[in-house]
């Protein structure tokens, strides 16, 4: 597995686990890597990076997921197929580092390795249809990563 690939795999086993048990993230994300070390610093950061990117907006990112699959109501999209879009949908589009190609790419040979055998089908199906509004998400995600920053600022100045 390429190393970018295997922290994508350990962010994925993260969203998973956090997703089924709400364990806290620092201590998930901590532990996985205790567990299968990525041996290089740059990859834990990325992976950890994905995790805590993730996390505060996945009812944002579920929202236009599930406008991309309307025939599946998000809870009843398995925890892998969700957290794997949630990744790719996060990576392109809030992130922006990673080419909505390789973002695909990336989830389709994830969903090989973890996902039932539909599930490859389902995630580049979604995430096309996703990649076509990049830009409208990418506006959507950042006025909200905006307000949230405005927010805690806020609550910060009042604390003082």
């Amino acid at each position: 597995m390429k190393p970018r690939t295997k922290a994508r795999s350990i962010a994925l086993q993260a969203l998973y686990e956090i997703d089924l048990t709400d364990h806290a993230t620092g201590v998930v994300i901590e532990h996985l890597f205790l567990e299968t070390p990525l041996k290089n610093e740059n990859l834990e950061d990325f992976a950890r990076k994905i995790v805590l990117g993730v996390e505060p907006l996945r009812e944002e990112l579920d929202q236009f997921i599930s406008e991309h699959a309307p025939e599946w109501p998000i809870d009843q999209v398995s925890t892998i197929d969700r957290n794997l879009l949630r990744i790719a949908l996060w990576e392109f589009a809030v992130s922006g580092e990673t080419p909505i190609k390789v973002a695909i790419n990336e989830a389709i040979e994830l969903a090989k390795r973890y996902g039932a055998d539909s599930t490859p089908r389902f995630v580049n199906g979604v995430l096309g249809s996703l990649a076509a509004r990049q830009n409208e998400i990418r506006q959507s995600l950042a006025t909200r990563l905006n307000k949230d920053q405005t927010d805690s600022e806020q609550n910060q100045e009042e604390s003082d």
